[in-house]
């Protein structure tokens, strides 16, 4: 972890795949100096080509030290590069005071355990030992997302630290659920000032007290008692906030698309995704949850009968679990359609009607006709008009790929995400550093927005059995 505050200065040796990471790691540190090996900008140059994230990412360092270096002479680079100096978005630079060295000669070490210097990982841990002996006043740490490469550099007495600015959280435990549970008690603290109305059959309370003060827009609110009682922050300031209670979703006559909630969670899931006034949704949960299930039959309900969007789309990331299955013949949606395994398990749920096969088959027709499937490596530069947008597995973006996606929504569009922060398969990303993590702490506070994390499984006892126990 990068702390700031520290008895002696430090000098952080920066490993290539934090920059691969996040170009921006350039401006993290605030008061102390960075420190490139030759062999990270070797290892930069070689992967700057290319359209994938990693490759953006070498691009766009390679930019910033081509501005730090503008107008440089060699005895400043020598000396430090004032790293203050670049104008960055967002005011990026505020407050760090610390310089950018390179390596302009060739560094040796005396340590007695020799390292084969062929592989770039043996490079940089005998620079960073060399250059902790050469500056015995000062701390020097190797900042890497590699975890093989920290246990080396722990081994040869090097102090190694991940890399975890781009952390949203420092435990995912922190992790916003999206609902919470009223005390027992809260009316009879709240019955004074509460003020109760309908308003085209929808039932709306204003509150007042010291509780409104920690809730967040379009938070679910529950009372966990006989009666029951389950309403959803609409409006909120101060300490007042007016709620309004949710369609009960569980009651067969209020089924989506013959698809009726199962639990609280996935009741409330079901209010925000088919509230035309909340924008963005995010659904987290283990596997079994119904996230897929409900986010198609709520899309299918707004797209077909009620025609508030025009069509689905729907879009995931392409990160196997096992070993890759090479290329695929055919276009775009014939591509994307192995990994849409998930949809089309859904969608069967979601067609079986009573007209047999021919009106299985002509139901099936009608929907491929208004869902379509894009990849994720053409969403750049485009705006969606009108579009229900599902985006799968969102886990498994980073923070600047998630922005990337979002932003392309135009009017009249919603977007729901879906993933499970236990299941990453992207290297180098956590469940503190995960987009999903990242979006759903960023939007919290935004009241065109919704999240929920579902709690319990509902595929069937088996898939529950063995998320509990394996």
């Amino acid at each position: 972890m990068i702390k700031t505050s520290r008895q002696k200065p430090c000098i952080f040796v920066l490993d290539t795949n934090v920059l691969m990471h996040d170009p921006s790691a350039l401006f993290r540190f605030q008061e102390h100096d960075i420190f490139l090996p030759m062999t990270v900008l070797e290892e930069l140059d070689r992967n700057k080509r290319g359209m994938s994230e990693v490759a953006r990412n070498v691009r766009q360092t390679s930019r910033f030290l081509d501005e730090l270096l503008t107008d440089a002479s060699h005895a400043q680079i020598t000396s430090g590069l004032p790293l203050n100096n670049l104008e960055l978005s967002g005011n990026a630079t505020v407050g760090v005071t610390g310089k950018l060295f390179f390596q302009t000669r060739q560094l040796l070490s005396d340590h007695p355990l020799a390292l084969p210097d062929t592989s770039a990982d043996n490079t940089i841990l005998i620079t960073t030992l060399a250059l902790q002996e050469e500056h015995p006043d000062c701390t020097v740490i190797l900042v890497s997302k590699d975890i093989n490469m920290r246990i080396k550099a722990a081994a040869l007495g090097v102090p190694a630290e991940d890399y975890s600015n781009d952390q949203v959280l420092d435990d995912v435990s922190l992790l916003y659920s999206g609902e919470a549970q009223l005390p027992d008690d809260f009316w009879d603290h709240h019955t004074k000032e509460v003020e109760a109305w309908q308003e085209e059959g929808r039932t709306f309370y204003r509150v007042a007290g010291p509780d409104v003060a920690a809730w967040y827009p379009s938070q679910c609110l529950f009372l966990d008692c006989d009666h029951g009682f389950e309403a959803i922050v609409r409006r909120k300031e101060g300490e007042e906030a007016i709620i309004e209670l949710v369609n009960d979703y569980r009651a067969q006559k209020h089924s989506v698309w013959g698809i009726n909630a199962r639990n609280r969670e996935q009741n409330f899931a079901l209010n925000m995704l088919l509230d035309p006034e909340i924008d963005f949704v995010s659904l987290l949960g283990t596997a079994g949850t119904g996230k897929t299930l409900l986010t198609l039959a709520a899309g299918l309900a707004q797209t077909l009968d009620q025609n508030l969007y025009r069509e689905i789309i729907m879009t995931r990331v392409t990160v196997p679990v096992g070993e890759d299955i090479g290329f695929l013949p055919g276009t775009e949606e014939e591509k994307m359609t192995p990994w849409m395994g998930a949809l089309m398990d859904n969608l069967e749920v979601l067609t079986q009607t009573e007209g047999g096969d021919w009106g299985r088959a002509a139901t099936e027709d009608l929907l491929r006709s208004r869902i379509r499937i894009h990849s994720l490596n053409f969403m750049r530069g485009r705006t969606f008009l009108n579009k229900y947008i599902i985006l799968d597995e969102a886990q498994n973006l980073t923070p600047k790929q998630i922005k990337t996606l979002i932003t392309r929504a135009g009017p009249g569009t919603k977007i729901v995400c879906l993933g499970n922060v236990a299941q990453i398969d992207t290297p180098y990303l956590t469940e503190t550093s995960s987009g999903l993590t990242y979006v759903v702490d960023r939007f919290k506070d935004w009241p065109h927005s919704g999240h929920i994390t579902l709690l319990r499984g509902e595929r069937s006892r088996l898939a529950d059995f063995a998320s509990e126990s394996l």
